[in-house]
């Protein structure tokens, strides 16, 4: 399968693991520490077909999708489950298998530039994604079935209102739960 946009990711394995899920150009970040250079490869990529910001589903990936996102507007963002990119407790793209790299790449959403808010706490209490018992596992079902990745109560807040999400895909995913 070709991916149009340029994959930026934080590693040479996630670069091998998306390559041989997909055709695509790749851009690695070396993790957090990310150089000026690459910063200009991303913005050119970015200009000339666009960019999927691929990064682990933890607390580093976050915070370099949210480097990366803060200075490069208008990027589409591809996100794993923990439980698809854990191995042997190592959480990464380079564990997940084939089949879920693409069904990420492929859901990748863009972040709404004039953001607007659908949703509210309370969406999250009504729906048990706070405040319960067992809220942490609907949540990670829920970013599952979206495609946003896990999420605490106020980052899936946030993505469900930065991301292309219809009240109808959320009202869906939640009967799914």
């Amino acid at each position: 399968m070709q991916i149009h946009e340029t994959i930026i990711v934080e590693g040479k394995d996630d670069e091998r693991a998306v390559k041989q899920a997909v055709n695509a150009q790749v851009i690695i970040t070396h993790g957090f520490c990310i150089s000026e250079t690459t910063f200009k490869n991303i913005e050119w990529a970015k200009k000339q077909n666009g960019i999927i910001i691929f990064t682990d589903p933890d607390t580093v990936g976050e915070q370099i999708r949210k480097r990366i996102n803060n200075r490069i507007k208008g990027c589409k963002n591809a996100f794993l489950t923990r439980s698809e990119a854990t191995k042997n407790d190592n959480i990464g793209i380079e564990n997940a298998n084939s089949q879920s790299i693409i069904d990420a790449l492929i859901k990748a959403k863009c972040i709404k530039t004039n953001k607007k808010t659908l949703f509210t706490i309370e969406d999250l209490q009504v729906n048990n994604l706070m405040g319960v018992p067992d809220a942490s596992q609907r949540r990670e079902k829920l970013g599952k079935i979206l495609r946003i990745g896990y999420a605490n109560a106020k980052q899936l807040l946030n993505r469900l209102n930065h991301y292309n999400i219809s009240r109808q895909k959320f009202n869906k995913a939640i009967s799914e739960l």
